[in-house]
């Protein structure tokens, strides 16, 4: 069994890539109106809209091929690019993602709590207003003492919401040297 997709380059305008046990994988459309690949696992459901003129993605047993008639580099990166897309689709539902932040202060104690769609930031460098920032999607936050792991299906749902919680405490007008404090990136999927 694959841990994870595995894309092959069978020739240079040419990928495949597998497609893991227990997910199953529709694609529909043509290269003229695009392309639209839906994958259901064991994590949920899935699904991404792709298209380039030019670019033929086919299903074939259980794998995905991507590929493109013409010989061009910009074609050859856009192969590289969908097939890219397509194996985080699958691994999202096969696997999920997981970005880890970690949360640094130095005086004032940051105190997070999730509401609803966003995730409420009280304290930061003694402000008496809260910072919000939004989580994107289907992405789950939680809050493990100074530790906050935002989790999903979606590749993009899940960075755009870490870069929203690392965007919000981002310090302005102030010297980064001395007040390094922030929510900070420490592991991506």
């Amino acid at each position: 069994m694959l841990m994870f997709t595995e894309v092959v380059a069978v020739a240079e305008n040419e990928r495949v890539v597998e497609i893991p046990e227990g997910v199953e994988v529709d694609v529909e459309g043509n290269d003229v109106e695009g392309y639209t690949i839906t994958a259901k696992g064991p994590k949920g459901e899935n699904t991404r809209k792709l298209k380039f003129r030019g670019i033929i993605i086919e299903k074939k047993d259980s794998k995905i091929l991507v590929y493109s008639k013409e010989d061009k580099t910009r074609m050859k990166a856009m192969v590289g690019t969908f097939a890219s897309h397509i194996r985080n689709l699958l691994k999202g539902v096969n696997e999920g993602f997981e970005y880890r932040l970690k949360v640094v202060y130095a005086h004032f104690p940051v105190k997070l709590r999730v509401e609803g769609d966003e995730v409420v930031i009280e304290n930061f460098l003694g402000e008496k207003h809260p910072r919000r920032s939004k989580i994107v999607g289907r992405t789950q936050v939680r809050i493990e003492g100074s530790d906050i792991i935002v989790s999903g299906i979606d590749k993009e749902e899940c960075g755009q919401t870490a870069a929203n919680l690392e965007q919000t405490t981002r310090i302005k007008n102030l010297d980064t040297r001395i007040f390094q404090d922030g929510i900070y990136i420490v592991e991506k999927p």
